[in-house]
């Protein structure tokens, strides 16, 4: 008796496509901050008391991913505070 292949578990991570929301493994490391999936590449960054400090955004040009962190200054206006190799240094900018 022969078995069938199991089929992909979409409970499970597919390496083959990366799930960007999952992206901050080190959300840890950053204490007093958190960082709350928003969209596909797009975190809220919030602090401990709940407030929201910014957001940190995803780009890539097909070979580099890049952070971009963005400070909320009022409710709908925002100024740029960087870009940035790997997300812990993003999320840096906001202590």
């Amino acid at each position: 008796m022969s078995t069938a292949p199991a089929l992909p578990n979409p409970a499970l991570p597919n390496p083959a496509q990366p799930n960007r929301s999952a992206r901050p493994a080190r959300t840890g490391a950053l204490r007093d901050l958190s960082l709350l999936p928003v969209a596909d590449g797009l975190w809220r960054v919030v602090n401990r008391s709940g407030a929201v400090l910014g957001h940190i955004e995803l780009s890539t040009d097909g070979i580099d991913e890049r952070f971009a962190a963005r400070r909320l200054l009022a409710a709908a206006r925002t100024t740029a505070l960087g870009t940035f190799w790997n997300i812990d240094d993003a999320a840096d900018c906001f202590r």
